[in-house]
Order: structure tokens, then sequence, then C-alpha cells
């Protein structure tokens, strides 16, 4: 398992920083898929790819339904060696250790790895596809932070952009889903337990915000005929703690990730502000209303600083409840093992929840060290990786072998 984490991690891996470059479309995530294909062909699996470069492989019966393990191999910019890929390596090692074992299923296993989950284009889409839960007005208009279109990616790595609508497996084809995932949080390790089992995955609304100032010389310009668009977006930065206390739960988050200023100069007043808002909940009503809250003190932000804005909604995730039942059968599973467990929730998104919507899906933590995650210092124990393995090799293979 170390080997293949090792070997898939040398795809956009960044000597300076000691983190991975995959994003979804890049040649180093194509490179990265290329080589999985090859080793689940090594392997004896039967291996193929879909419209949107999902790359599958089958162990057990060619003909009935499946149960899908795994997760994504694409990164954030500098991100870590475990995001996604972990789940990926276990999906793979698991499968592998039942092949040595002799074990046939009943049901049919398809390790999965997903493509374009992290978000360069919003996220999640390789589930999105295999759901059939893709919207093409959304699809069409997709484009990441450099202004390239979805499409254009698609077409730049040999893909047709309109084989993304023909990738949806029907729901009598998936019997289940199965994610595990490193928790990207602090939980886990800090009340001393290796296993989380998720029981919702909070929402994600991705907005992106631009407040419209006047561009002036610094040192001239006095400070109330000032139109700072810099001005406007920290007067709305520090309003957040408040919004989350009046009107968000203990599952409410609201980041401001990324922040362009022009003409980003020294001695030069900014005249626009670009940046990024996200909101997340595991309730859909409350993810609601911060959204408008927040819009709302954005132009509020705005007006008191004579700023124009305008507010664009990128993409928009609703929470999701897992399956209770996998759940359950995972939590028999970890006390059959002896492992610790806790039931919570996911304060990130993942492929879980989209496959939600297409058959029972649940997803597995194991604890990340000092909640840290999306960045090159992102470690998970190898103790913690092997007792997550355990426990998803347990409840493969009991799920497997019943038709």
């Amino acid at each position: 398992m170390k080997s293949f984490l090792d070997g898939l991690n040398g795809f956009g891996a960044n000597p300076l920083t000691g983190g991975f470059d995959r994003p979804g479309y890049s040649d180093a995530d194509m490179a990265a898929r290329a080589w999985f294909e090859a080793r689940l062909k090594e392997a004896g699996l039967t291996v193929w790819r879909d419209g949107v470069a999902n790359i599958f492989g089958r162990h057990g019966p060619a003909d009935g339904p499946a149960i899908l393990v795994g997760s994504h191999i694409d990164t954030v910019p500098d991100g870590g060696a475990y995001d996604g890929a972990l789940g990926v390596a276990i999906a793979f090692e698991c499968v592998l250790a039942m092949k040595e074992a002799g074990i046939t299923p009943a049901t049919a296993i398809e390790i999965v790895a997903t493509a374009e989950e992290e978000g360069r284009f919003g996220g999640m889409l390789g589930s999105q596809a295999i759901a059939g839960r893709i919207d093409r007005d959304w699809f069409n208009a997709a484009s990441d932070p450099e202004g390239t279109t979805l499409r254009e990616a698609l077409r730049a790595q040999g893909l047709d952009p309109e084989e993304a609508f023909t990738c949806a497996r029907a729901p009598e084809d998936v019997k289940a889903f199965l994610e595990l995932h490193i928790e990207q949080g602090p939980i886990l390790e800090s009340k001393g337990i290796p296993i989380g089992i998720a029981q919702a995955i909070s929402g994600v609304s991705n907005i992106s915000v631009v407040l419209f100032g006047k561009a002036n010389h610094s040192g001239t310009t006095p400070m109330d005929m000032r139109a700072d668009a810099f001005a406007g977006l920290a007067h709305f930065a520090t309003r957040i703690p408040d919004i989350i206390e009046r009107h968000g739960t203990d599952q409410s988050r609201i980041t401001i990730g990324q922040v362009e200023l022009e003409p980003n100069f020294a001695h030069t007043i900014p005249g626009k502000a670009v940046f990024s808002v996200i909101t997340r909940d595991t309730d859909e009503t409350v993810q609601s209303h911060l959204l408008s809250v927040v819009k709302r003190e954005i132009k509020e932000a705005a007006k008191a600083h004579d700023l124009a804005w305008d507010i664009e909604e990128k993409s928009w995730l609703s929470p999701v409840s897992l399956d209770g039942g996998l759940a359950t059968i995972l939590a028999e599973h970890a006390e059959t093992l002896g492992l610790p467990y806790l039931r919570m929730p996911s304060g990130a998104g993942h492929d879980a929840q989209t496959m939600q919507a297409l058959c029972p899906s649940a997803l597995v933590f194991i604890p990340s060290r000092a909640g840290i995650s999306h960045a090159p210092e992102e470690f998970s124990k190898w103790s913690d990786i092997v007792a997550g393995a355990r426990l998803m090799l347990s409840t493969l293979t009991d799920l497997s072998s019943k038709s």
C-alpha cells in the first residue's frame, strides 16, 4: 500500500514544498490516471475509464450489480499525500488481499478513482457523472480561476465533453459506495480515536465576489475620500464571526480562501478586489440562510466604502445524510475488530455525498495529524491507516459475500 501511494504521488510532486499538484484534468492528473489503470490491469482486474476519466477496476462477477469503493486522486494546488489518494490505495489493497486469499465475491467490487473532485471547476464532477447529477447549464459555464473552461480542459486531454452526460450508472447496477478518507480535521486525533464514521456531510456553497472601487495614490488621497476595494473586503471579513454566532450552528463555516487585488501595488489604493466565499453547514436551511446573510453583509460593506459589487454563485452542493444502514454495518465491524470509533459529521465535501443520490453510501475517516489537510504537512499515522484498511476489508468482504 505504501509503494502504491509513493507511486501515485510521483505525479505532480513539488520538491520545493513537499506538496503535490494534480488539479483535475492537468497533465499530472491524467498521467496518474494512466498509471493507475496500468496497476489495475497488472492485478488482473477488468479495467475501463468513462467519459470524464473516472477509472474503474472490477473484481468478481462480470455481470450484475457492484459495490463501488474508492475516492479521488486529483489534488488541490500544493496539496497533501493522503487526501483522496489514500482512499484509492486502501480500496486497491483490499481487493488485492481478497484475491490473494482466494476470495471471489458474490457481488462484484469495483475500485474507482473519481475525477475532478477537488474543485478546479467546482468539484465532484466524477461522482456527479456516475450518479447522473451533472447540471448542463453549470457544466457549460464552468471555468477554473485562470479562465480555462471545463469543456476546454476536457478537450485538451482528448475527452469529448458530451460524453460526461453518458456516464450515469443505473441504481440497480450499484449496490453501495464506500469511501475511506482522512478526516482533514482535528477531532479524531484530539480524542485518540482511530476511526470516524460519518453520518452527514456539510453542504458547500461557493460564490465569487468582485468589489469595484477606485485605484488612486495612497499618499495623496484622504482616508475619507477613498473607494478602497480591500477595505470593503476587510469590512466584510470582520463580520464573519458575528454572522456565524447569530445565524449559524456549531457546524457552520464561512471562509474567504482566495483573494486578488488590483492593481496590487504597495503605493496604490486597491481599485478592485476579487475573492471567494465558501459557506458550509450540515443543515440545508441553515446553509441557505447563511448564504443570504453573507450576500447582504457584502453589499452593506460595499455601500459603507462607496463600492460597486458583483456576486456570482459558482456552485451549490446540498448537505447530505449518508446511509444509516451502512454506517451501522461499519460500526459493527469496528467493534468486532476492537477498533474504537466515533459517529460524526463531515465538514468537508466528499464523493460519498454525491453518490448517496444513486445508492447507499458510507464514509470512513482516519485521523489527520493536527487536523492539517490541503497542505504539504498533511499526515496520517501508519497505525491509523492500517486500522482503516482493516475496517474496509472486513466490511467489503462481508457486503460482497451476499449476492
